[in-house]
């Protein structure tokens, strides 16, 4: 499994929204200066998650996005399948009679629930958290 720069992208907008959280709307020209994305990639990535609910469009000159939830609602996991789809770590193979692609099956489900487990695991306010931590002065 690949995590594609569309999906690294889609966390780090996501963590911009949750960092200048004030109430009012955060443009995306604000967020592709912090961030060194362009803008028309991000108008891309955001319109996926605008569609999937996670964040609210504010039309108008003060308009913008915001988060449609709290940080700790998010998890990289949802945020990342909403932009990547199915994040399994082998194509679905399907369970063969064969004895050696059984056993092997036991492998790749294993590493998937590992995988899933992370992703699940690590909140929006996590990162946020880590950040605030970190005292960052630089593009995350």
């Amino acid at each position: 499994m690949r995590i594609s720069t569309k999906g690294r992208n889609a966390i780090k907008l996501m963590l911009d929204l949750a960092i200048y959280n004030n109430g009012e709307p955060v443009r995306i020209k604000d967020i592709a200066g912090r961030q060194e994305i362009s803008e028309k990639y991000l108008e891309q990535i955001v319109a996926v998650l605008n569609k999937a609910g996670l964040v609210k469009s504010l039309r108008g000159a003060k308009g913008g996005y915001l988060l449609s939830e709290p940080p700790e609602s998010y998890t990289v996991g949802r945020i990342l399948k909403t932009i990547e789809g199915c994040m399994t770590p082998v194509e679905d193979v399907g369970y063969e009679e064969n004895p050696a692609d059984r056993v092997s099956r036991i492998v790749w489900d294993k590493l998937e629930e590992a995988i899933n487990g992370v992703l699940e695991g690590i909140t929006l306010a996590d990162l946020l958290e880590w950040y605030n931590e970190m005292n960052i002065d630089y593009c995350i």
